[in-house]
C-alpha cells in the first residue's frame, strides 16, 4: 500500500481513503465507487450460524416466519446504517469511539466481550465449512475443521491486493451462494401464494415464538457493527457537508442492496426447508447434515451438492469479515497492531481448538449443540455493542447536524430493547437447563457474572445522564502518545562500527555507509560468516575452500583500508548467519552495526530467511540498514 494512503492512527490505517470517490462528475461511477463495505458486512447475516435456525423454522413452520426474517433485515438495516455514520461522520470506528468516551476499566471488558463475540462467531465459520467439506468428499470432520486454517493465507493474499479486490472476491462468494440457493428454489417448486402469506405476522405455537427469537438473535452481530464503521472509511471524502451528505446517501443504498440480497439468501433457505421437508411432513429436520441427506430424495444429486457448496462459500466468507473486525477492535481498543497473519492464526486457533476438543470427547454429533452455543455466546454481547452506538450517533455535540432524528433514536431504542431482550430470553432458555440440579457453586457463579455484566450493561446506558461524556482529543485514542518536548542528550561517541558483508557487489555501498558514521578515530570490524556444507558441519574447524577464499577476501579489504588510512579488522562466523552476526558483534564490543537489506518479500523471505529482523531483535545498539 502507498504510504499516501496510509494514516497510522486511523481504522484499517492499510487501507484507509484507499478508494476515490470523486467519480469526476459521473453520478453512477461515484455510487459505484460507495458499493463494497456493506457487502463485507452482509455476509455475517448470510453465515452458517443463520442456516440452523432457518431451516428449523421452514421445516417446522412452512412460510409462515418469512415475516420474522424481513422484520430482523429492518432492524439490521438501521443498526448499520447508524454504524456507517458514525464511521463517516466521526471518522472514528466504534471502539475507537468507545475508548474515547468511556474509562480504561469498562473499555477493557467491552474489549475482551468484543473478542468472545469475534471467537464465537469464527467458531460458527469453523464448524460451518468444515460440515461443508465433509458433505462434499465424506472425510472426517475433524479433518475439516483443521483444514479451514488455511484460509488465514487466503485473506492475507486478499489484503495485498487491496480494498476493492476483497470487496470483489466476497460479492462473488455473495452471488455464488445467492445462485446455488435460486437453482434449488427453482427446483422445489414453492407456491407463491404460500409464500406471501408468510409476510402476515403470526406465530402458531409457542415452539415458533422460540424459533423467531433464534432467528432474530442471529441476525445482527456485534463485529459487524465494529466492521462496518471503519470500513466506509476506506473511502476518500472530503469533509464537506455536501459530500458528508452524499456519502451518508449512497452507503445507505449499499447498506440496503447488501442486506436484502442476505435477507433474500435466508428467506432461500426457509423456503427451500418449507418446500421440501415442511410439505412432505418432515417438520423434524434442523441439522445441517439431515437436511443434506433427504434433499436428494426430493430434488435429486445436484441439490445437496449445491447447498454443500454454498455452505463452503458462506463459511469462507464470513472467516475474512470476522478477522477484519478482529483488527479494528484490537486497534481501535488497545492500540495494538499485531501482525496479520499472527492476528488471524491466533482467531482461527481460538475457534479451532474447541471444536476439536469437542468432535474429540463428545463425536460428531454434538457438532451442531456447539454451533448453537456460539449463537448464544453471541447473543450475550449484543447490547454492549448497539447501545453505545446509538449514544454517539444522537450526540449532537460530536455529530452535529448528523445526529440523528429524534423518531429515528426512538426506532433505534426500540429495536435495541427488543434485540437484547430476546436475546436474554434465548440465553435464559439455553442456561436454564443446563444449571438444573447443579451444585451451589456453578450457579453461584453464573449468577454473579449475570450481575456483573448487568451492572456493565446498566452503566452503559446511563453513561450520558449520569456525567457528561468528556469528548477528549484525537491524541486519545490513536496509536500514539501526545508528543513531548523534546530533551536532547549527548551525542552517543561511535568508536567501532561493525560491517556484514557478503562479498558481492554491494559490499562497497556497506563499508562506504559505515565510514559515514564513523570519525577519524573509529575502528571497523568487517565481518562474514561461511554457511558452506563444511562449515555447517565442522564450525570452525572446516578449513574447506570457500572458508579459506572468504577469510583472504576479508583479510584484503582490511588491507585496503589500512592503506587509505583506516582502523580495521576481520573475523569470520561459521555456521548460522543469525547468531554469528550476533556473537561477532557483541564479543568486538561495536557501537553499530551496518547490514544491507536486499528487500526480500514473501516465498523469498521465507527462503532466504529475515536476518536483519532476527538480528535486531537479539542486538541492543543500533543498526544502520543499506538497502541493496
Amino acid at each position: 500500500m502507498r504510504s499516501s494512503h496510509h494514516h497510522s492512527n486511523a481504522s484499517l490505517s492499510e487501507v484507509h481513503n484507499s478508494v476515490p470517490t470523486s467519480g469526476k462528475g459521473n453520478k453512477w461511477r461515484r455510487l459505484f465507487s460507495f458499493l463494497g463495505p456493506a457487502y463485507l458486512v452482509s455476509v455475517g447475516y448470510m453465515d452458517p450460524g443463520n442456516w440452523a435456525t432457518d431451516l428449523a423454522g421452514g421445516s417446522q413452520f412452512g412460510y409462515s416466519l418469512i415475516w420474522v426474517l424481513l422484520m430482523s433485515n429492518i432492524m439490521a438495516l438501521l443498526l448499520q446504517s447508524l454504524s456507517s455514520r458514525l464511521g463517516i461522520v466521526r471518522g472514528l470506528d466504534l471502539a475507537q469511539a468507545n475508548r474515547a468516551t468511556y474509562s480504561k476499566p469498562v473499555n477493557f471488558i467491552l474489549y475482551l466481550l468484543a473478542e468472545v463475540a469475534i471467537a464465537a462467531t469464527d467458531l460458527a465459520e469453523v464448524l460451518g465449512m468444515a460440515i461443508g467439506i465433509q458433505l462434499l468428499t465424506g472425510m472426517p470432520l475433524i479433518w475439516g475443521v483443521s483444514i479451514t486454517v488455511l484460509d488465514t493465507f487466503l485473506l492475507l493474499y486478499l489484503q495485498k491486493l487491496g480494498m476493492r479486490k476483497m470487496e470483489a472476491f466476497i460479492i462473488t462468494l455473495v452471488a455464488f451462494i445467492a445462485v446455488c440457493f435460486l437453482v434449488q428454489i427453482i427446483m422445489a417448486k414453492p407456491e407463491a401464494a404460500e409464500i406471501a402469506k408468510g409476510f402476515v405476522p403470526s406465530l402458531p405455537n409457542d415452539d415458533a415464538l422460540y424459533i423467531a427469537i433464534g432467528i432474530i438473535g442471529a441476525t445482527v452481530m456485534p463485529h459487524n457493527l465494529y466492521l462496518h464503521s471503519a470500513l466506509v472509511q476506506t473511502r476518500k471524502i472530503e469533509k464537506s457537508t455536501a459530500s458528508i451528505k452524499q456519502a451518508l446517501k449512497y452507503n445507505f443504498v449499499d447498506t440496503a442492496v447488501a442486506l436484502n440480497v442476505a435477507f433474500l439468501v435466508n428467506a432461500a433457505i426457509l423456503i427451500l426447508a418449507a418446500s421440501v421437508f415442511f410439505k412432505s411432513g418432515n417438520t423434524h429436520v434442523a441439522e445441517i447434515q439431515e437436511a443434506y441427506k433427504l434433499l436428494p430424495g426430493f430434488l435429486g444429486d445436484t441439490a445437496p451438492i449445491l447447498f454443500a457448496l454454498a455452505l463452503i462459500a458462506a463459511g469462507q466468507s464470513s472467516t475474512v469479515t470476522g478477522t477484519l473486525a478482529g483488527q479494528i477492535v484490537m486497534e481501535g481498543y488497545l492500540s495494538l497492531r499485531l501482525n496479520p497473519i499472527l492476528r488471524r492464526l491466533v482467531t482461527r486457533l481460538i475457534a479451532i481448538i474447541p471444536a476439536i476438543i469437542v468432535i474429540l470427547i463428545y463425536g460428531e454429533q454434538e457438532v451442531n449443540s456447539l454451533l448453537v452455543m456460539s449463537q448464544v455466546v453471541l447473543s450475550l454481547q449484543l447490547g454492549y455493542a448497539i447501545i453505545p452506538l446509538i449514544h454517539f450517533v444522537s450526540d449532537k455535540k460530536t455529530m452535529g447536524e448528523f445526529a440523528i432524528k429524534p423518531f429515528v433514536r426512538i426506532a433505534a431504542w426500540l429495536i435495541a430493547s427488543i434485540l437484547v431482550f430476546l436475546n436474554l430470553k434465548m440465553l435464559l432458555n439455553e442456561v436454564m437447563p443446563i444449571l438444573q440440579g447443579t451444585d451451589f457453586w456453578p450457579k453461584a457463579l453464573v449468577i454473579g457474572a449475570g450481575l456483573f455484566f448487568g451492572a456493565i450493561l446498566f452503566y452503559i446506558i446511563l453513561h450520558p445522564y449520569i456525567a457528561k461524556i468528556k469528548q477528549q482529543k484525537d491524541t486519545d485514542i490513536s496509536m500514539h502518545n501526545e508528543p513531548a518536548a523534546l530533551v536532547l542528550k549527548k551525542t552517543p561517541e561511535i568508536k567501532k562500527i561493525a560491517v556484514a558483508l557478503d562479498f558481492s557487489s554491494d559490499d562497497s555501498k556497506l563499508i562506504s555507509y559505515a565510514i559515514a558514521q564513523g570519525k577519524n578515530d573509529c575502528k571497523f570490524l568487517l565481518l562474514h560468516i561461511v554457511e558452506s556444507a563444511g562449515a555447517g558441519l565442522l564450525g570452525k574447524e572446516t578449513s574447506d575452500f570457500e572458508a579459506r577464499k572468504d577469510i583472504a577476501r576479508l583479510e584484503n579489504y582490511v588491507q585496503q583500508l589500512k592503506e587509505k588510512g583506516y582502523t580495521a579488522y576481520a573475523e569470520i562466523g561459521y555456521k548460522s548467519r543469525v547468531k554469528e552476526i550476533v556473537r561477532i558483534v557483541k564479543d568486538g564490543n561495536a557501537d553499530l552495526l551496518v547490514i544491507g537489506a536486499h528487500g526480500h518479500k514473501g516465498l523469498k523471505d521465507f527462503i532466504y530467511g529475515e536476518t536483519v529482523n532476527a538480528v535486531r531483535h537479539e542486538l541492543n545498539i543500533p543498526i544502520l540498514v543499506v538497502t541493496l
